[in-house]
């Protein structure tokens, strides 16, 4: 009896140590915003687009597209409350989208402040930069697609597979934005008739709007970065091939993979030196010239390989261009010349822009396809 009463006291006790549910929400008192949009209209006043779930079996729409005029993303909350039944909840957010407006200002991430101060936020959002106004996005809802928020999380995460797109979660941004050794960059969307994906959005230190990356840009960025999945591929047009009419029969396709990517750093003459090279395994996907691989393939190699040392080049020098490091070549200066880093960490991108960066790239094929 005594070994009973032992325990339920015991039991008593740790339960009274649990933590209560004060803050409880019931599901239909809740209203969980799926995607979230920040931009600025003509006056440049802040505009803050949600939209949220709709659970209900009387409406065909599952989805409520809201905006509000604010002063702050917090102040927000209570005028988008004010649209909805329930209080609208941030902990299933899956994309932020920013407007290229906003981008161009400096300091408008201070303007995100409240997803890290607030544990009930999300901060594991994708954050996507958007060519245009961000309410041609949210208020797109085709009939043949899925609700927008899941539609563009998994646009995002299968581009970025395929080393179209980059993957920037809010709390990776938080990271790039506040690492001095590199720029941070986001992905980038679009709109015509439907929502397109069109590459990476690179941005400065001051998380200001710098340039554009296609996608296949991106696939070298990865490549650079040392973050390609799977593989990678990769469209080029050969110099010297005819062409057929109006088809450009003078490309070839690839696919990238056994990717390595080495990058070996020094200082010489008062600047930086990064020697890059890029060692991959190609298959070929598509040749719409004559050529004779098998007697030719060496020539071919190199071909490839000078194409590909040559947009690596551009996309390094358009980093240069803008001062910027979305490569992240200030982490390989920290860690090998340690004393001359510090010296200029606080304008990292005025250093890199100055740095010799040489390449070499060797592809080797080791797939034609099965047909001759």
């Amino acid at each position: 009896m005594n070994k009973r009463l032992l325990y339920a006291s015991l039991i008593s006790f740790a339960l009274a140590l649990l933590p209560g549910c004060s803050d409880r929400l019931d599901l239909e008192d809740a209203a969980f915003s799926l995607a979230l949009g920040l931009d600025l209209d003509k006056e440049n006043h802040l505009i803050v687009y949600t939209t949220t779930s709709v659970f209900s079996r009387d409406v065909k729409k599952r989805s409520q597209e809201i905006e509000v005029k604010t002063k702050t993303v917090r102040m927000s909350r209570q005028e988008l409350d004010a649209y909805t039944a329930g209080a609208i909840l941030g902990r299933k957010t899956q994309v932020l989208l920013v407007g290229k407006r906003i981008l161009q200002h400096e300091g408008w991430f201070l303007l995100l402040e409240p997803f890290f101060r607030d544990s009930r936020n999300s901060v594991t959002m994708r954050v996507v930069a958007v060519d245009g106004p961000v309410s041609d996005i949210i208020y797109n809802n085709p009939k043949d697609k899925p609700m927008l928020p899941v539609f563009m999380a998994g646009l995002i995460d299968t581009k970025y597979k395929s080393s179209e797109t980059v993957r920037t979660t809010l709390q990776e941004l938080h990271r790039q934005m506040y690492e001095k050794g590199t720029t941070a960059s986001i992905s980038e969307i679009s709109i015509d008739k439907n929502v397109r994906l069109t590459g990476t959005t690179l941005l400065d230190a001051q998380g200001k709007y710098a340039d554009s990356l296609n996608m296949q840009e991106t696939a070298f960025l990865h490549i650079l970065k040392k973050s390609v999945k799977k593989s990678a591929s990769l469209t080029f047009a050969i110099p010297g091939k005819p062409k057929t009419g109006p088809f450009d029969t003078d490309r070839i396709a690839v696919e990238a993979h056994k990717i390595k990517t080495k990058i070996k750093t020094s200082y010489r003459q008062d600047k930086f030196q990064f020697d890059i090279h890029v060692t991959m395994a190609v298959a070929l996907t598509e040749k719409l010239f004559a050529y004779d691989v098998r007697t030719k393939g060496a020539q071919l190699e190199k071909m490839i390989s000078e194409q590909t040392q040559k947009q690596i080049q551009q996309l390094i020098k358009k980093n240069q261009k803008h001062h910027i490091d979305a490569i992240g070549l200030g982490l390989y200066a920290r860690a090998h010349e340690y004393d001359q880093y510090k010296k200029v960490e606080d304008h990292w991108g005025d250093a890199l822009a100055t740095a010799d960066v040489n390449v070499v790239v060797k592809a080797i094929i080791t797939s034609m396809g099965p047909v001759k």
